[in-house]
């Protein structure tokens, strides 16, 4: 991979989670702060990049196969998304919030999958894949440090509307960069093409991924998946508020939940080849979904304060270990025909059904374990713990890897 390669590929990589970083971490709390929203509520808004992920993903792909270049429908999606973002930025109602924030994540997450898509097309060595996706994890981590320092210094955690500012200009920057930096054209969009016009729809890549799914070893990869995915929503909906009531004060909680986002980092350049090529596919994302579990044990303990802080390195292994490897699973397993297919199948899956379920389930829990406006914390963070727990014990004593 040349320089100029590399650097294109990262910056893609780093501006997309960058734009993700700013809002999603931080945005439940002022959402369940000074806008006094419900948590059945705050999960609906939350509910609306799970939604978009059901559709977007495998409508782009369509588009990105058949009829534009990637890089214009990744540039033009930021650049309408930096406008919306704008505009739900001084809104405090529901309805609106939700309805803007919904438009916003139809454009967004159709970016999410065809930014891997570009890097699986020209780089196939993981080690060096390794090196562009360290750049996702970077961004999340300085991200919040940056809104850290903002916040500090010009005051504005208390009403929290700064986050989507901050995404609108990301978002546009974003927009901007991919028009000049990417590759008009990937490897596998050319190859796409060739699927001629009137071929019969089971023939078609996205049919051929899903027709994976009739394996049952397969099938309950997507479904483990899904489950940890939609547990993920506790974190990003409880997080932020529950930090705060521990006495965490509001404008240190974007740098204390980016310590995951470092720790990612590090785990992604050190570690997830490693580990994947010492103990393979299958206790490796035992390990990550482990670490998932070990945060919701911390969290149910509320205490000490600098154990709450220090476990977000949980959230960080985890990432690395069970959502990034369970990608390049998902992409060993698939022909090169239906590889762009089956990352927008397992998009939709986990980023989209799963965690639209998991805001759904988080928000109802919240809701239930909330006494005269106060979250009983560790009545809620005691059922994310035992799905975890449940779901790992299953996956282990069910899933064999399919021989190479």
């Amino acid at each position: 991979m040349d320089a100029k390669l590399y650097f294109a590929l990262s910056f893609a990589m780093f501006m997309e989670f960058a734009v993700w970083a700013a809002w999603m971490p931080v945005l439940a709390a002022r959402l369940l702060g000074p806008l006094k929203m419900t948590g059945k509520q705050t999960g609906w808004i939350y509910a609306t990049l799970p939604l978009a992920c059901i559709v977007s993903p495998l409508v782009a792909g369509v588009l990105a196969d058949k009829y534009f270049e990637t890089r214009h429908i990744i540039a033009v999606s930021h650049l309408v998304g930096a406008v919306l973002l704008f505009l739900v930025a001084n809104k405090t109602t529901f309805k609106s919030i939700f309805g803007i924030l919904l438009v916003y994540c139809l454009f967004y997450a159709a970016t999410l999958p065809l930014v891997n898509a570009i890097l699986f097309a020209n780089v196939s060595d993981a080690g060096a894949q390794a090196k562009v996706f360290i750049w996702a994890p970077v961004a999340w981590a300085l991200i919040g440090w940056l809104l850290t320092g903002w916040r500090w210094k010009f005051k504005t955690g208390e009403q929290g509307k700064d986050c989507l500012y901050f995404a609108a200009i990301l978002a546009l920057i974003m927009g901007v960069g991919c028009l000049i930096l990417l590759p008009g054209d990937t490897p596998a969009a050319a190859a796409d093409t060739a699927v001629a016009a009137d071929a019969p729809a089971e023939g078609l890549p996205i049919f051929k991924a899903m027709g994976m799914l009739k394996n049952a070893n397969f099938l309950l990869f997507f479904v483990v998946s899904m489950i940890f995915f939609g547990l993920m929503q506790f974190y990003f909906l409880g997080t932020a508020q529950f930090m705060q009531n521990m006495g965490i004060p509001s404008k240190n909680v974007p740098a204390s939940m980016g310590i995951a986002q470092a720790v990612q980092a590090a785990a992604t350049w050190f570690i997830m080849v490693r580990l994947t090529g010492s103990i393979g596919y299958k206790w490796t994302l035992i390990v990550g979904a482990s670490f998932w579990f070990l945060l919701y044990v911390v969290y149910v303990m509320e205490k000490p304060r600098a154990l709450i802080v220090a476990s977000q390195s949980f959230h960080g292994m985890a990432y690395v270990l069970f959502v990034i490897v369970g990608q390049m699973f998902a992409n060993s397993q698939a022909s090169d025909e239906i590889r762009n297919s089956m990352q927008a199948l397992l998009f939709a899956a986990t980023t989209g059904v799963g965690l639209f379920i998991g805001t759904q389930f988080a928000g109802f829990i919240m809701d239930k374990y909330r006494k005269n406006e106060q979250f009983q914390w560790r009545s809620i963070f005691m059922v994310p713990c035992v799905i975890a727990l449940v779901t790992i014990l299953v996956f282990m004593v069910l899933f064999k890897v399919p021989a190479a």
